[in-house]
């Protein structure tokens, strides 16, 4: 099929403005600079307490300090969460993990409110604390909320386990465990606010989900919702972590308290000590399989450590309990997994919801359950991956879209060629090891309602402009909507004035998360986009006097195929304005799931998966334990990739995230102060990266898309560590895979 807008390379929207400074970050963004209030946070130094008393007096005798507020200022509902309302915006009777929130200076400047923090004083009574999501699930161990450590429990149950383990050929238990982790994004969590002249408060926000924001500041403040306007600044990077709320409710608090403009950002030690983290996973995996390599049945375990609020624990929870499988046929399944509460650092979304973390298992025991047969890692792949008619762990029917075969049958040249030269040309020093991974990730949030609006207008001048909620944190849905709607309409994408992230202005399109936004916002665009298509189709068939089948648009013009006369959109624009008509279309989209059953989890989680395979090259110094990723071959179905340059860029940018999980990033709580504690790749770190773009079309998305943003990161760790086995005859099973943790390995075998 030919497009004229979709499937190209075109500029980035946006990215001009952003490069002159044009569209500013939050700590940019200056109101009223003399009567604007800075706030900073007071927060706990001690993980599981009871707040017996905060002394501010000390702190109001400060000049410059305008206020001190704590939970008894919060005019309405004081807790908050994304699924769970769990957590207090300011800490009431208890503190539960290190850095919560307990009052909020408002002070006149910067410096003198990081004084008064100093003189804010906190009388605490130590409560025991719990930082092992097995020990918190343990009778005796300290409770952290009244119903209890656990927060959620999925259960995926299909077919006859244990019978079939006890039938299988071979079958592999292993554990496996990886870390918590920092989002590391350019910029710090900011904001800043004011209230406008018709009392509404204004909040320029660094967020993925404005419209998330706008509900829970207003339930924060018991006020109606259009009360509440939240707009998306430029922002400087999110990978999850700003799903959740961070400064919206501080600024909201105090607008609320004293009515003059007031800006909150945190500094770099802030965001590491108070953002959600990735939720480390502990996973027991028993895999079974016949003599020819067919996978027969699965038992897996999983404990999410969710830390001492919910955040996005469930959904961490049930999606890795859904991805276990990895993107293979197995019949028999009984997989269970926890979301536990603890006195850690809060854990939310990262780039993957769990399907990271579970990836790492489930692609080790593929290779161990490969070199037990004598398989090749590749053919052991092929054996088990879904085609179409495959049936999920869930029980259900991948009918469209499933191109995990074409993604290994891509890199299979490089696979081969690596298997006869590159270990062969490895220096003396240095073993080197080839590994490959796979994975499946599902489009969207997990079972159940996940919609997305979107709007087109046409003015009366023949302007369009297009409204999305959708929050573009530098990956491109702005630009990739905006292709979206073009093509459409048969228009170039500069034709089209794209607003996006204000809640005065755009209807919700959800959170900007769980690659959703390409799939179901551009199904929402393109529905508003065809509506508008079609009602000057109409309207020119009566100008021109031609069928409406006769007529199609191309270029800012309706033409009559058959007698080639021509109206500009600006002329129907014209004739519909002065009729007394608008040109407003409103398009909506929402993916067929339905709920998992509570006790088999069977039923339809996602309407559409995207697939991928990633092949790495290593080098292993078996003296300090330094391991040195040379390339990686990532070869990912998308469905239809609208900006090719933009789903490569998305690839490039998941490798180096993925290189950073597999070998050097590490969050220990309480341990963690500032970046010169974590490690994260340099360009130095990341390899050459060959992206290969699948597309298998998806026949509900826009176009054919899908999405890359998270599978991109995915297939990276697990393919790094059978890299690594491969080259040592050693396996590390815990991330990350730090040299004093091959030393280890090495010495002591696996």
């Amino acid at each position: 099929m030919a497009f004229t807008s979709i499937n190209k390379v075109i500029p980035k929207i946006g990215a001009s403005e952003l490069a002159r400074g044009i569209r500013l970050f939050c700590d940019d963004i200056w109101l009223r600079i003399d009567d604007c209030l800075v706030l900073k946070v007071k927060r706990s130094d001690r993980p599981h307490a009871r707040v017996v008393s905060v002394d501010y007096s000390d702190a109001l005798q400060l000049p410059g300090v305008v206020g001190v507020l704590t939970y008894r200022d919060v005019p309405g509902e004081l807790l908050y969460g994304l699924i769970t309302k769990d957590q207090p915006l300011l800490a009431r009777e208890k503190v539960r993990f290190l850095g919560e929130a307990i009052a909020l200076v408002v002070a006149d400047d910067e410096e003198t409110a990081e004084n008064a923090l100093e003189l804010i004083h906190v009388e605490y009574e130590d409560l025991p604390a719990v930082f092992d999501p097995e020990e918190a699930l343990k009778g005796g161990a300290p409770i952290l909320h009244e119903g209890g450590n656990l927060l959620h429990r999925r259960t995926v149950r299909r077919g006859e386990v244990d019978r079939t383990l006890s039938k299988s050929h071979i079958v592999i238990r292993r554990n496996y465990t990886t870390s918590h982790l920092e989002h590391s994004y350019l910029e710090p969590d900011a904001g800043v606010g004011y209230i406008d002249d018709q009392g509404h408060y204004v909040i320029y926000a660094s967020t993925q989900n404005p419209h998330y924001d706008q509900a829970e500041v207003a339930r924060i403040l018991g006020v109606e919702k259009d009360k509440i306007r939240i707009i998306q600044a430029a922002t400087g990077g999110g990978f999850g972590s700003k799903l959740d709320l961070n400064v919206q409710g501080y600024i909201a608090l105090a607008l609320y308290r004293f009515g003059r403009p007031a800006r909150l950002t945190y500094s770099r030690d802030e965001a590491l000590l108070a953002t959600p983290k990735r939720h480390p996973l502990k996973m027991e995996l028993e895999t079974g399989a016949d003599s020819t390599g067919r996978l027969t049945a699965l038992r897996a375990r999983i404990i999410c450590d969710t830390g001492a609020y919910a955040s996005y624990g469930m959904a961490v929870a049930t999606r890795a309990a859904v991805h276990v499988t990895g993107p293979y046929q197995i019949d028999h399944v009984d997989i269970e997994s926890l979301a536990v509460y603890t006195n850690n650092p809060v854990a939310g979304a990262m780039r993957g919801f769990g399907a990271p973390q579970v990836a790492v298992a489930y692609e080790s025991q593929m290779d161990l359950i490969a070199e037990e047969l004598g398989i090749d890692p590749l053919e052991i792949r092929k054996i088990n991956a879904f085609k179409r008619g495959s049936v999920t762990a869930t029980g259900q029917v991948l009918d469209y879209s499933v191109g995990i075969l074409s993604t290994l049958e891509a890199v299979e040249t490089y696979f081969r060629e690596a298997r006869d030269k590159w270990e062969s040309d490895g220096g003396s020093d240095l073993q080197r090891g080839i590994g490959l991974a796979s994975m499946w990730y599902g489009i969207g949030n997990t079972a159940s309602k996940n919609p997305a609006h979107a709007r087109i207008e046409l003015k009366a001048n023949g302007q369009i402009i297009l409204y999305t909620g959708a929050a573009d944190i530098g990956q491109g849905s702005t630009t990739v909507l905006t292709q979206i709607a073009a093509e459409a309409l048969g228009l170039d994408p500069s034709d089209i004035k794209t607003i996006y992230a204000d809640t005065a202005v755009t209807a919700n399109a959800g959170a900007t998360s769980a690659s959703r936004q390409t799939y179901i916002s551009g199904n929402a665009v393109k529905d508003a986009a065809q509506k508008l298509a079609k009602a000057l189709i109409v309207k020119a068939s009566t100008m021109l006097g031609c069928k409406p089948e006769e007529l199609f648009l191309k270029g800012g013009f309706v033409t009559c195929g058959k007698e080639g006369e021509k109206l500009s959109i600006r002329d129907i624009a014209k004739r519909f304005y002065g009729e007394g008509s608008t040109m407003i279309f409103e398009g909506y989209f929402d993916p067929e799931t339905t709920m998992l059953d509570p006790d088999t989890g069977q039923g339809i989680p996602y309407a559409t998966y995207a697939f991928a395979t990633h092949l790495a090259l290593v080098e292993v110094d078996r003296g300090t334990g330094e391991v040195f990723v040379r390339k990686i071959v990532a070869a990912h179905d998308v469905g239809r990739a609208i900006h090719p340059q933009n789903v490569e860029g998305q690839i490039q940018g998941g490798v180096a995230m993925g290189v950073g999980f597999a070998l050097m990033e590490e969050y220990l709580p309480g341990q963690t102060k500032s970046m010169a504690d974590y490690h994260i790749p340099t360009s130095l770190d990341v390899p050459e990266v060959i992206p290969i773009i699948i597309e298998d079309e998806e026949p509900t998305g826009p176009y054919g898309a899908k999405g890359v943003g998270e599978p991109s990161l995915i297939p990276t760790a697990p393919a790094i560590l059978n890299a690594i086995a491969d080259a040592l005859g050693k396996r590390v099973y815990g991330l990350p895979a730090k040299p004093e943790k091959i030393r280890k390995t090495l010495k002591e075998g696996s």
